[in-house]
């Protein structure tokens, strides 16, 4: 079973940058593909981007390409998510999962473990 603790969030004015880290215990993240999501209050939890299991590969939902940066350190059993150019509309509590394949998804049911969450709050 692996544990997956968020950490980094907080509050930003518009066009900020934050950082989000993700750090794993009890299994190596080279064994999983990861994925970040969002949820904002009200709104389902959505995909934002995900990184694959060797950390070679990267995909983006269309909101976050260009402005959010994921990265995957096996030997540190860490995943990072560079945000940039924020918007208030990024405001959303962010979670980070795995998901036990080569390649991240879009699809929650696809993800077993899930981190508690950090919140993001875009505002001036």
């Amino acid at each position: 079973q692996v544990q997956l603790a968020e950490s980094g969030g907080g509050l930003v004015q518009p066009g900020g940058s934050l950082r989000l880290s993700c750090v794993a215990s009890g299994h190596s993240l080279s064994t999983y593909a990861v994925g970040w999501f969002r949820q904002a209050p009200g709104k389902a939890r959505e995909y934002v981007c995900g990184i694959s299991r060797s950390g070679g590969s990267t995909f983006y939902s269309d909101f976050a390409e260009g402005r959010f940066t994921i990265d995957k350190d096996n030997a540190k059993n860490m995943v990072s998510l560079q945000m940039d150019r924020l918007e208030p509309e990024d405001t959303a509590v962010y979670y980070c999962a795995v998901c036990d394949a080569t390649f991240p998804t879009g699809r929650i049911a696809d993800y077993g473990y899930w981190g508690q969450g950090t919140q993001v709050t875009v505002s001036s």
